[in-house]
């Protein structure tokens, strides 16, 4: 079968990597990227063997799919005319930058009979995945989430809540399984740009809570999440791509005349994990997706869920007296 004619608009650092993924997966040929920046595109068709489109719209004729890594402001303006152009769209995360957006670009793809999937990447975290597996045989009782970023110039467009704090969205969602129906949150910023630290709340229908903290201000970056379970916690570090089981053990030894000698309050479990890099498993599937091979891990309809709580957390940091009971669970 021939590889999938992809291209990719918008080379910045995330758009720069979709290129250099692509070029090297079987299943893809790396028709072109889209960038008004003259500079930029030339340095990826020697990097890429592809071809420079000053203008996207230059690109929707020559290829099958794209993947769109643009700013989140113009997610619906881009993905709307590749949508109609006829399209497969792979769209990196907030899907938009409004749940209105959000819902014109879900009907486009509806109305193309096109594929819409939301760049989600940590859903193809080795670590998450491995997570997800394991928690399916215990019971959650609360999830805890932290993405720092020392970066504080990355993506000021729009608040570190659909920046970083989105992707914890998303994760806790899927692992809870099961609607929000209450949240509180707060937070501020460090100058007048948009928000760039949030420490959220999220009550689950089924009793989980999730509590995400997301920062611009961090002198370190952190990319973890934990499940505190009935008989056991687990932490991934996804920077790492690790995770870590601990269960409780009260075993000791003591001597005849009842010294301790030995205590163990616990014992650590190493999961192994695969060395895969994220995009990589993630275009893969994407490619997979547009074949009709698989079905999108994350498609708009869970985008824009994610982006809802999204808003009404920013409500909430904006109004610190906030705490919502949601009248409709999300």
């Amino acid at each position: 079968m021939n590889p999938v004619r992809v291209g990719v608009i918008g080379i910045g650092n995330m758009g720069w990597h979709h290129a250099r993924v692509l070029s090297l997966l079987r299943d893809a040929e790396l028709v072109g990227v889209a960038d008004p920046d003259e500079a930029r595109g030339r340095l990826a068709v020697e990097q890429f063997d592809c071809r420079w489109f000053p203008a996207y719209e230059e690109l929707l004729g020559e290829v099958e799919a794209v993947c769109i890594a643009v700013p989140t402001l113009l997610h619906h303006r881009v993905g709307m005319a590749c949508l109609q152009a006829g399209v497969h769209v792979l769209i990196e995360k907030p899907i938009a930058a409004t749940q209105e957006e959000a819902a014109d670009l879900i009907g486009a793809a509806e109305a193309a009979g096109r594929l819409l999937q939301v760049g989600h990447i940590e859903r193809f975290n080795p670590a998450f995945r491995e997570l997800l597996r394991v928690v399916a045989n215990e019971e959650v009782v609360v999830l805890e989430a932290r993405r720092h970023s020392p970066n504080a110039d990355r993506a000021n467009d729009v608040s570190v809540v659909l920046d970083l704090m989105i992707h914890d969205i998303d994760l806790v969602l899927e692992l809870a399984a099961s609607p929000v129906v209450r949240l509180a949150a707060a937070g501020g910023r460090s100058s007048d740009g948009p928000i760039d630290y949030v420490n959220a709340t999220l009550g689950f229908a089924n009793g989980v809570v999730a509590s995400l903290t997301a920062s611009k201000m961090a002198h370190r970056k952190i990319r973890s999440l934990s499940a505190h379970c009935r008989s056991s916690l687990m932490e991934t570090d996804f920077l790492n791509r690790n995770l870590r089981i601990h269960r409780r053990s009260h075993e000791s030894v003591s001597a005849d005349h009842g010294e301790l000698l030995y205590r163990n309050d616990g014992f650590i479990e190493e999961v192994s994990t695969t060395s895969i890099e994220p995009l990589y498993a993630e275009l893969e599937h994407f490619l997979q997706c547009v074949r009709g091979r698989e079905t999108p891990a994350v498609d708009g309809l869970q985008a824009s869920r994610a982006l809802q709580l999204a808003d009404l957390i920013e409500q909430c940091v904006e109004q610190p007296n906030l705490c919502m009971a949601l009248e409709a669970p999300i």
